[in-house]
């Protein structure tokens, strides 16, 4: 996995993301944190645990870091690959490991993490059910039949992540994503991913009224 890049947007995960990155750099040696403003200590806790870190100076939110995370790992010259993965742990290594492995040997442009192609995520109904809203909007808008399109786990490979270009700097960044993926035509995939919701991810993560304000701001606004 020495070609392979890892970005983790964090802000404020000083108790949980020093066990995510060391977790991760038993695997891949290539880890960048970029730190949105976070007060709370997660800059040190980040290098001490042995990731690059890069920071912003305030806080503009998970679509700035992952755009910045991705341009700084498109400088390294022997980058093929990128992952996105969460700072919270709810994403899981092997998953990871297991995507960036068909993205190689599938000739593809992009391994998407879903939650529904198996039963080992445990969601609330409410959750389940803006999910599935938000996949069915995502696929009439943008072609793209994906049964899980707010998934934060995912899998780009060079030249589709040297495209990409965020302005949603909050977390309606994930329908901008696939709405750019779309136009680009990509090569795609789902893989089934266990998303792994503790009560701190759930205390981190945004309400489900946020979540339909997500697809109506892009789609509405």
């Amino acid at each position: 996995m020495s070609k392979t890049w890892v970005v983790i947007p964090m802000y404020n995960e000083a108790t949980v993301v020093g066990k995510v990155i060391e977790g991760l750099l038993g695997t891949f040696p290539n880890v960048v944190c970029v730190d949105d403003g976070s007060r709370d200590g997660s800059v040190v806790v980040a290098r001490n645990a042995g990731a690059v870190v890069v920071e912003h100076p305030v806080n503009l939110g998970q679509g700035a870091s992952l755009q910045t995370g991705i341009e700084y790992a498109l400088q390294d010259p022997e980058t093929d690959s990128i992952v996105t993965f969460d700072a919270d742990g709810q994403h899981r290594v092997e998953d990871a490991v297991a995507m960036v492995e068909r993205l190689r040997t599938e000739s593809l442009d992009v391994v998407l993490g879903s939650r529904f192609l198996d039963s080992r995520t445990k969601l609330t109904a409410m959750k389940r059910l803006v999910l599935k809203v938000a996949a069915l909007q995502m696929k009439l808008s943008t072609g793209l039949d994906l049964t899980d399109a707010h998934n934060g786990l995912r899998v780009l490979g060079r030249d589709i992540a040297s495209r990409i270009q965020l302005r949603q700097n909050r977390m309606a960044h994930a329908s901008e994503l696939v709405h750019q993926l779309a136009a680009f035509k990509v090569r795609y995939v789902e893989h089934p991913v266990h998303i792994i919701y503790t009560d701190y991810s759930k205390a981190k993560g945004q309400s489900l009224l946020n979540s339909v304000n997500i697809v109506a701001d892009l789609f509405f606004k």
